[in-house]
Formats: structure tokens, C-alpha cells, sequence
């Protein structure tokens, strides 16, 4: 019996643990490779890595009306017109970051939670093309609504 408490435990933990729409694998592998934006246009992905508030997903929104939901070690690449492009993620908080792409740009972007004093925190960070593609390439492919 005492040797079932861990199994159980474990199990109860991992269907506990967030969930997002995922895409296929052939979109996660299309994305993976990191493919330059079409001509004219820039492109973002904004991930989520790490285990912090493993039972939560993230509201992430990005100018006009892109939607995702992220939970830990997911991703998603959008791509259009240059310019500034407004994200903001959304748990307990608030919070929201301006980038701007330039035509044939890609940038990455970070949703993060953080320990808050009554419960976890997003924050966004944009983050350099190594570190970029290194947790993306770690991560599944979610689809946005």
C-alpha cells in the first residue's frame, strides 16, 4: 500500500498539469525550422518554458485579436505586417510588452511566470535568438485561437 502513495501521487500530478491546444507535429516541425518570414513581413514566437505554476496555463494575446493559450515548454510563431506588435499575457496579473519587426525580422519572446505574494506571475521578455530558438526547439507547438 505505502508503495502506492508515490504512483498515485505522480499520476494525480501529471493529470493535474495544464493543457493547451496543441498542433500537429508537422506544424510543430514547421516551426522548428526556423524559416525566415515571407517577403515583406516580420515574424514572433513567444514561448513558455519552465515548470512554475505547473497547473496553470497562460492567456497570451498579441495585437489584433491573436489568441493562444501556453502552458509549460509550448510555443507559437506569428507572422505579418512589420511594425510594432502589443503582447500581453494574463494569470493573476496583468502584463504587456511592445515589439517592434522590421520586414524579414523574427524575435522571441518569453511568457514567464514568476512567484507572486498570493500566487504566480507572468511577465514578458524578449530574448535573444539563441536563447530564442534553443527553448523553442525544446518545446510542442500550441494553436492559437
Amino acid at each position: 500500500m505505502i508503495r502506492l502513495v508515490p504512483a498515485a501521487t505522480l499520476m494525480l500530478t501529471l493529470a493535474a498539469c495544464a493543457t493547451a491546444p496543441m498542433a500537429g507535429p508537422q506544424a510543430d516541425q514547421e516551426g522548428k525550422r526556423f524559416d525566415p518570414p515571407g517577403q515583406g513581413a516580420g515574424a514572433v514566437y513567444v514561448y513558455r518554458t519552465g515548470w512554475m505554476a505547473l497547473a496553470r496555463t497562460v492567456d497570451v494575446g498579441v495585437a489584433n485579436g491573436y489568441h493562444a493559450t501556453l502552458a509549460p515548454n509550448t510555443y507559437f510563431r506569428l507572422e505579418g505586417p512589420p511594425g510594432p506588435i502589443d503582447i500581453m499575457c494574463k494569470t493573476d496579473n496583468t502584463a504587456d510588452r511592445q515589439i517592434d519587426i522590421a520586414p524579414g525580422e523574427t524575435r522571441y519572446v518569453e511568457v514567464a511566470m514568476n512567484a507572486g505574494l498570493l500566487g504566480p506571475h507572468c511577465s514578458i521578455n524578449e530574448v535573444s535568438l539563441n536563447e530564442g530558438q534553443a527553448a523553442v526547439l525544446r518545446s510542442k507547438r500550441v494553436t492559437p485561437r
